[in-house]
């Protein structure tokens, strides 16, 4: 029987509030219930949860998306809180052992984070990935996934992006290349 993790990538303020630095804006916003339900979901059946959130240091020389992009989820900011409902729903189970958040630096959950091992500790081979934006971080992240040999569930309906070419390439992508479950 496959174990399973939601892994909920980038859902902050600052990629989709109306005022976020580097935000999906609407597309994001109208993913809001989906991301809440599934994370419910998760949380009744006990599942391995967890919160991959973007992390920069302000005016950081050396992060290459300091060229890239404007400043977005800087440490210890509201811009990186997590949007909407989200943020009391980690609050009200943040000290669960079955949730875990990862400060993530690059677009990828497993770049430079212990993800691997923690999804290794607990037998984990199915991992179900919602959240922001479904050509950049969520794609990143899949692709490592698919790359260390996980099964691959993408909620359509819990994935947004800035970019509406881009967030369908990334579904086509993430059925017809990596063999992922579209939900």
């Amino acid at each position: 029987m496959d174990k399973k993790a939601l892994i909920i990538i980038d859902y902050t303020n600052d990629f989709v509030a109306d005022a976020g630095s580097l935000t999906c804006g609407k597309p994001a916003q109208e993913i809001e219930h989906n991301i809440m339900q599934l994370t419910k979901e998760f949380i009744k059946n006990q599942d391995f949860i967890v919160f991959a959130i973007d992390v920069h240091d302000e005016n950081d020389p050396y992060h290459p998306e300091t060229k890239l992009f404007p400043p977005h989820n800087i440490r210890h900011t509201k811009g990186r809180d997590l949007y909407g409902g989200l943020q009391n729903l980690y609050n009200s189970v943040k000290n669960d052992s079955t949730v875990q958040w990862i400060d993530k630096t690059r677009y990828s959950a497993f770049a430079g984070t212990d993800l691997e091992i923690k999804l290794n500790e607990r037998g984990i081979n199915e991992l179900h990935l919602i959240g922001v934006c479904t050509d950049i971080c969520v794609l990143h992240t899949a692709v490592d996934a698919y790359n260390k040999g996980y099964k691959l569930v993408i909620h359509q309906k819990a994935v947004a992006s800035f970019n509406e070419a881009g967030h369908e390439w990334a579904l086509s992508h993430f059925k017809n290349t990596l063999g992922a479950e579209i939900r």
